[in-house]
């Protein structure tokens, strides 16, 4: 996996920002997407905001799944400061388990999981944790949870993993071919990861600039914008 540009990568950050200005929409109110509120609580009022090119591009990739299959999507928006508590308090654990880890390798390391602050594409809207339900309503074997650290995982969150069964890779395939038709990216560290107008996307389609830089949702108390 050394091939695979992490976000905390210094070519991430390069990447300009020409913030177009779109709105943030609540994706419970978009049709064929299915929404779980089980991240409510930590992500403030705000997890399923996304901008709203992204939230028409994931109904565009609902509507390329098999038949029966669906989106489920778990967190949209974030924070600036919930991201940054989660960057620092992750950053923190990998240090403390490894003392001889410098600051700037534990930065990167740290990255593969959490998004530092000033790139993360949730941060900006752009990004979305998603996963496949069955015609049933019961999610799709994707080879680990969401939210699986390279740690617990043994790197299977990773989404080229070679460790994972057929069957979660052919469910992977299948995620992938719909947002990727519908013109998101993925971060490769994390195969529920996907997102649209943010610098990693820039960066991995080879665009200028990213259209869409950190936001506050609708109500939200300003902190750090």
């Amino acid at each position: 996996m050394s091939h695979v540009v992490l976000m905390g990568d210094p070519r991430v950050a390069r990447i300009p920002v020409q913030e177009c200005g779109e709105e943030l929409v609540d994706s419970r109110t978009l049709t064929g997407l299915v929404v779980t509120e089980h991240d409510a609580p930590r992500s403030a009022a705000y997890p399923f905001f996304v901008r709203r090119s992204l939230g028409e591009r994931l109904q565009q990739a609902q509507a390329g799944l098999p038949t029966g299959l669906r989106l489920l999507i778990m967190e949209g928006y974030r924070p600036y400061d919930l991201q940054e508590l989660y960057f620092t308090n992750h950053q923190r654990r990998l240090m403390d388990a490894d003392p001889e880890l410098t600051g700037e390798t534990a930065f990167m390391a740290a990255s593969q999981f959490v998004s530092p602050p000033d790139v993360a594409p949730h941060v900006s809207g752009a990004a979305v944790d998603l996963t496949l339900l069955a015609q049933d309503g019961e999610p799709l074997d994707m080879g680990t949870p969401v939210d699986a650290s390279p740690e617990e995982s043994n790197g299977a969150c990773y989404f080229a993993a070679d460790t994972i069964s057929a069957v979660a890779r052919e469910n992977r395939t299948i995620l992938a071919s719909a947002l990727e038709g519908a013109g998101l990216v993925n971060y490769p560290t994390e195969w529920w990861h996907w997102s649209y107008g943010d610098r990693y996307w820039a960066l991995t389609l080879a665009r200028p600039h990213a259209i869409f830089g950190p936001v506050r949702a609708p109500g939200e108390v300003p902190s750090r914008l």
